[in-house]
């Protein structure tokens, strides 16, 4: 025992967890600026690991143990503890669990797949690990698309219109010549755009300030070959609502956006019987849910809601010329 412990250098022998002269010697050595030390020292974080998932499952084991039984003594414990203490150095050091390789090439910079530990990700998003994996992604779609390669904005949602009737106003004209092309009342798909920005309120901006325009929520999914606006949606599973962060379409207009979404439910089959309700707009809806554009139990009626709504009323008033029935424009 006494030989083989001499054929040990120094760094090995801090593996044994009770030793604190190797531990000892493992500090000197990183001092020292020795390559191996750090290579130990990653092992001992690992064993540190392994030991902390032992010492979970014992507990556990402890809570239905006999508490007469002589294996359960206090004295037991500690021994086997220390025990435990050594199969986690010699699991670390066996590289059974891997943890130590990562700890050594993120911190040692070895090769090219480590991640600076300044680098931050946002919300989560892991993405941006593989850099090299999405230079080689975007480098192919520039190759078969002829053009800049696809770019995904981290975004948020902000206020783009000071209130419903400037909402209104401002879109009438490119929601006219959008629904021309559906056979669809104008003010239903504002109505529609109502519902899915808050009037607005809630337009997807990338972190520059650039707005999507994405009047209808409509997703970037592989047939999108345009710019996208990564932000966080809700969406209903079983009818429980859940935030879930989505890719989404960004244009260079709201008139693009009335134009795409002609184009997304006149060309997707799924939608074909919506489009053939067109004129009724409350049957347009009912049929456009049923095919699925929105995990929403209630979208149909809450679009219809907004659409007869005291809005509305009031700017067909103003188109006409005549009070509105709540006694006049405000």
């Amino acid at each position: 025992m006494e030989q083989l412990l001499n054929n040990k250098s120094p760094l090995e022998l801090s593996r044994n967890a009770n030793d604190i002269k190797g531990l000892d010697e493992l500090r000197r050595a990183a001092q020292s600026g020795d390559g191996k030390a750090l290579d130990e020292a990653a092992k001992q974080f690992e064993a540190i690991f392994v030991q902390m998932m032992l010492k979970s499952m014992r507990k556990a084991q402890d809570v239905m143990a006999d508490k007469d039984s002589p294996f359960n003594s206090e004295q037991v414990k500690f021994y086997r503890d220390m025990h435990d203490t050594q199969i986690a150095s010699d699991l670390a050091s066996n590289g059974s669990i891997g943890l130590a390789e990562i700890i050594v090439r993120q911190l040692g910079k070895v090769g090219d797949d480590y991640m600076p530990a300044g680098a931050l990700r946002n919300d989560g998003n892991l993405s941006s690990i593989n850099r090299n994996a999405i230079a080689s992604t975007q480098k192919a779609q520039e190759d078969v698309l002829g053009k800049q390669p696809i770019k995904t904005f981290q975004s948020f949602k902000t206020a783009a219109f000071e209130d419903a009737q400037s909402f209104i106003e401002q879109l009438y004209p490119a929601a006219q010549q959008a629904a021309e092309q559906l056979g669809l009342d104008p003010k239903a798909l504002l109505a529609q755009a109502a519902i899915e920005t808050g009037w607005g309120k809630h337009m997807i901006h990338n972190t520059s300030g650039q707005n999507s325009h994405n009047l209808f929520g409509i997703k970037a999914d592989r047939r999108w070959q345009g710019d996208r606006a990564l932000v966080n949606t809700i969406e209903f599973e079983q009818g429980v609502a859940a935030t879930k962060k989505a890719p989404f379409r960004m244009y260079d207009s709201f008139a693009e956006s009335m134009q795409d979404y002609v184009g997304f439910v006149k060309q997707n089959p799924r939608y074909e019987e919506a489009v053939k309700q067109s004129q009724s707009t409350e049957q347009y809806f009912s049929e456009l849910q049923k095919a699925g554009y929105a995990t929403d139990p209630d979208y149909a009626s809450k679009v219809i809601s907004v659409f007869e709504g005291e809005q509305f009323k009031r700017f067909s008033a103003q188109q006409l010329g005549t009070p509105s029935d709540a006694g006049g424009i405000q």
